[in-house]
C-alpha cells in the first residue's frame, strides 16, 4: 500500500511541483470532515511532507564497509541501490584507485629499471685467465684443478686462487714460463704421463709456495730451474742424462725431503744433493761410478748423515762393494749390487 503511494506521490511531485501539490491538499482537506476522510487525509499530508523533506537531508557518507549493508536492506530502490554502487566502483573509487595504482608502479618500475641497469651494465673485461674454460672441461674444486686424460696439449689457463693442478695423461709437449705467471699460490703440480721435452728455466721462477712437482713418465732430457721450496721432486720415467743437471741444481733445495730419478739415463750421481734429502731413488740408470764425497765428507770421518732413510741404485752397472768408505757416514746401506 505503501509503496504505492510512494510512487503515486512521485509522479505529482514531478507533473505539479510541490507548491501546487501542497494547495491541493489544502483544498482536498476542506472537502469533507468525516472520520475517515479525515484520517486518508492526515496520511496523505503526513507524506507529502516526507517526500518535501527527504530530499534536503543529506546522510553522512556510509563507511565502505557499511554502504553495501545498507543498500542490502533498502526493497523498493534495490536496482537504484545497485547502480549507484556500481557507479560509486567504477568511477569514484576508480580514480582514486588509479592515483594508488600510480603511486604504486611509479616506483616498481624505477626498481625495475634499477635492476635492469645493473643486469645490462657491462663488466669489466676479463683476462684470459678468468674466462674460464678450463673448468669446462676439467674438474675445479676447491684450488684443485683435475685435467686429467682429457688429451690437452698445453697447460690451460687456470684460476688465480688454484693451488694444485693435476694434469697427468695427456698430450703436453712443453712447460713455459708464461704457463704459471698469474699463478703464485701453486702448491702442486703433477705432469705425470705427458710428452714434454722442454721446460722453459724461468718456469717455475715465479711459484716461491711449490712444494711438489711431478714429472714422471716424460721425454725429458735435462731438468730445469727448480723452486727453492721444493719438497718433493719426481722426474723418473725421463731420458734425463747426467749432463743434462746442473752441478747446483738440488743444493738450494734445503726443504728437498723425497727425490726419485729413477729409469733415466743418469750415468752419475747428483753432486751437492741437500742434507735434508731422506728418499733418493736413482735405480734403473746408467751409473758406473761412485766417490767418497757423494754422500759423505771425504774428509770428516765424524760426519753422519742422519736423515737419508734409503737409496736405491739397484739396476745400474756400478758394483758398490767397491766403494766401501761411499757409505760409511750412512746408517743403511744403499740397495744395489755389492759384488
Amino acid at each position: 500500500m505503501l509503496a504505492k503511494i510512494s510512487t503515486t506521490w512521485k509522479l505529482l511531485l514531478k507533473l505539479l511541483g510541490p507548491e501546487i501539490l501542497f494547495n491541493s491538499l489544502k483544498s482536498l482537506h476542506s472537502f469533507s470532515h468525516s472520520p475517515s476522510h479525515l484520517g486518508l487525509m492526515q496520511t496523505l499530508q503526513s507524506t507529502l511532507l516526507l517526500f518535501l523533506l527527504v530530499p534536503l537531508i543529506k546522510p553522512a557518507p556510509p563507511s565502505q564497509q557499511d554502504s553495501r549493508i545498507i543498500y542490502d536492506y533498502g526493497t523498493d530502490n534495490l536496482e537504484e541501490a545497485f547502480f549507484s554502487q556500481d557507479y560509486e566502483d567504477k568511477y569514484l573509487d576508480g580514480k582514486s584507485t588509479k592515483e594508488k595504482e600510480t603511486m604504486i608502479i611509479v616506483p616498481d618500475e624505477k626498481s625495475f629499471q634499477l635492476q635492469k641497469d645493473e643486469i645490462i651494465t657491462p663488466l669489466p673485461p676479463k683476462k684470459e685467465n678468468d674466462e674460464m674454460p678450463t673448468c669446462l672441461l676439467c674438474v675445479c674444486l676447491s684450488g684443485s684443478v683435475y685435467c686429467e686424460e682429457v688429451d690437452i696439449d698445453a697447460v690451460p689457463p687456470l684460476p688465480k686462487e688454484s693451488a694444485y693442478l693435476y694434469a697427468r695423461f695427456n698430450r703436453i709437449k712443453k712447460l713455459t714460463a708464461k704457463d704459471f705467471a698469474d699463478i703464485p699460490n701453486l702448491r702442486r703440480l703433477d705432469f705425470t704421463g705427458n710428452l714434454i721435452e722442454d721446460i722453459e728455466d724461468g718456469t717455475f721462477s715465479k711459484l716461491s709456495l711449490l712444494e711438489e712437482l711431478t714429472l714422471a713418465e716424460n721425454q725429458l732430457l735435462k731438468l730445469p730451474v727448480l723452486p727453492p721450496k721444493l719438497t718433493l721432486f719426481n722426474a723418473k720415467y725421463n731420458k734425463i742424462k747426467s749432463r743434462g743437471i746442473k752441478a747446483n741444481a738440488f743444493k738450494k733445495l734445503s726443504n728437498l725431503s723425497f727425490l726419485y730419478l729413477d729409469h733415466n739415463a743418469l750415468e752419475s750421481v747428483p753432486l751437492n744433493l741437500p742434507e735434508s734429502l731422506r728418499v733418493i731413488h736413482l735405480q734403473f740408470n746408467n751409473i758406473t761410478s761412485i766417490t767418497d764425497d757423494t754422500f759423505c765428507k771425504a774428509n770428516d770421518t765424524s760426519y753422519i748423515r742422519d736423515r737419508i732413510e734409503e737409496i736405491r741404485l739397484e739396476g745400474n752397472p756400478i758394483i758398490l762393494g767397491k766403494h766401501p768408505n761411499s757409505f760409511i757416514c750412512l746408517k743403511r746401506l744403499p740397495v744395489g749390487s755389492y759384488i
